[in-house]
């Protein structure tokens, strides 16, 4: 083949190279576009749903009213109970969940032998994917009653049932997330730091973790993301009954109390739990902001 025959074959294959990064890009446009459309959409609707309520409701009494009672004859629609126990429940989970996690996954990654790895990470895929009403059915099932039996309760639904439960559900998320980053950090960071002497417990903790600081923050904020937004595990486990917090008493979460009223509200009534939902997207969102905020000022220090 001669160069000049060489020549329109070489051209036509940068044409085609350039024809499919432009499909490519505007592919990824598009869906980049249609993700931000969205969340813009679901924003958008959760204001304009939950707004009316709060305005005749009343912005401070709806935040910090301690009575939830939407069908007496004079309706009261207070939900601090409900966001406390949301606040105490979640921070509850990720008390026990982070540390539990973060160790799990410390030990997957260095104190394993190679070839139980892959069974331990496939474990934990599992667990993750094992839907919330099973969680629900084995806390209710198991875990109320032993509750009840150990601290000598009339019914183990409680917020400390609902605690463990989230713990536990929120392990797989976290475990997986700070898998990934410990494996991201170059072997040679635990390898120097041996070589200077240090033991195996130092070099894991005071350099591997440190260095994938920023991941496994990460993934506990997603933990937290889906320990605030559980809803069918939690209602199984909770009691589902409007109180404050009590360690051993039945109590209702935000997602709970959206759920197990919604068939039947009307009204009023109807309105308001769309008011919860959009406190609770409001919350959800304040979390994410302020701890990216955190990850981004740790990353610069």
């Amino acid at each position: 083949m001669t160069i000049a025959e060489t020549k329109p074959t070489l051209t036509s294959a940068k044409r085609a190279k350039g024809a499919v990064e432009r499909i490519m890009n505007v592919i990824f446009f598009v869906c980049g576009i249609a993700s931000i459309l969205c969340v813009a959409a679901i924003t958008i609707y959760m204001v304009i749903s939950g707004l009316p309520a709060i305005r005749e409701v009343g912005l401070w009494e709806f935040l910090t009213g301690t009575v939830w009672a939407p069908t007496a004859e004079n309706p009261q629609f207070g939900i601090l109970p409900m966001i406390l126990t949301t606040i105490a429940g979640t921070f509850g989970a990720i008390i026990i969940g982070a540390p539990l996690g973060v160790l799990t996954a410390v030990f997957i990654c260095y104190l394993v032998p190679k070839r139980v790895q892959n069974f331990c990470t496939a474990a934990v895929e599992l667990l993750a994917g094992i839907p919330s009403v099973i969680y629900g059915l084995v806390g209710i099932t198991l875990l109320s009653p032993l509750v009840a039996r150990i601290f000598d309760l009339p019914s183990g639904a409680s917020l400390f049932t609902s605690v463990i439960v989230l713990a536990v559900m929120i392990l797989p998320t976290i475990v997986s997330v700070s898998i990934t980053s410990l494996k991201a950090v170059p072997q040679e960071y635990y390898d120097g730091s041996l070589a200077l002497g240090a033991t195996t417990m130092t070099s894991i903790f005071k350099m591997n973790i440190r260095a994938a600081k920023s991941g496994i923050i990460t993934g506990i904020v997603l933990g937290m993301g889906r320990a605030i937004g559980e809803t069918m595990a939690i209602i199984m486990v909770s009691g589902n009954v409007v109180n404050m917090p009590n360690l051993f008493g039945s109590v209702r979460f935000l997602t709970t109390g959206i759920v197990s009223e919604m068939s039947y509200a009307a009204g009023l009534h109807r309105q308001t739990l769309f008011s919860i939902g959009l406190i609770l997207f409001l919350f959800i969102f304040a979390i994410n902001l302020i701890l990216t905020g955190i990850l981004k000022k740790g990353s610069k220090d």
